[in-house]
């Protein structure tokens, strides 16, 4: 069995790699986070490695208490301040950083990770494919996990079956596509049209206005 540590290290270093290769057009793209192009998907990736806790905490009480509004900030202004040579070193430098999300453990950080590597990869249309391996460890055992229930994606009455992994979770109408689509959809991304099937589907796919 991959050792989990070891998996967030190696995607890490993946997603350093095609970072790196990117043009400067495609940096300023749109990524699947609503509002975020990818400098601002990249700079959020790294924040946990550039910062100490005391100073995440007093940007999450600058904000209210608001985690999502602190972690928008912060990704603003570090893209707009950081070249993307600083942020990709940022995240090759730290393949290894022993981070885990509040209350998580290193699947979540594999998933955390993975994840806003996809946000970029499909919003750019780039033909990335996680490895199973990682995919695997990666995907939730429970669509009622803390850690994807903070997305506050609606995933009542759905079956996920992935096509190309042994994995299913929900009940109800089934919804088929790749592992790390519906990873996505879980984690209440709209994806573009044709990569989820079943009547359900239209719920995690992007309509005509929300198409780039």
């Amino acid at each position: 069995m991959t050792d989990i540590h070891a998996a967030v290290a190696a995607e890490r270093r993946d997603l350093a790699d095609l970072l790196s290769g990117l043009t400067p057009e495609q940096w300023q793209a749109p990524s699947l986070c609503a509002g975020w192009r990818v400098r601002e998907v990249a700079a959020h990736l790294t924040m946990a490695f550039r910062y100490a806790m005391p100073r995440v905490v007093l940007s999450i009480m600058r904000a209210r208490g608001d985690f999502n509004r602190a972690a928008d900030r912060l990704a603003r202004r570090d893209a707009a301040a950081m070249s993307t040579g600083q942020l990709v070193a940022a995240l090759r430098d730290n393949a290894g950083h022993p981070w885990t999300p509040p209350g998580g453990g290193p699947a979540e950080a594999l998933r955390h990770d993975m994840i806003h590597g996809l946000d970029i990869t499909v919003a750019l249309g780039l033909d990335r494919k996680v490895p199973p391996d990682r995919l695997h460890l990666a995907m939730p055992g429970s669509l009622k996990a803390k850690s994807i229930a903070f997305f506050g994606a609606d995933l009542e009455g759905v079956w996920f079956t992935a096509d190309d992994l042994e994995w299913s979770a929900g009940s109800g109408a089934p919804v088929r596509g790749s592992a790390q689509d519906i990873l996505l959809a879980v984690t209440g991304r709209k994806l573009p049209p044709g990569r989820l099937s079943g009547v359900t589907a239209v719920r995690f796919t992007r309509g005509p206005a929300e198409s780039r």
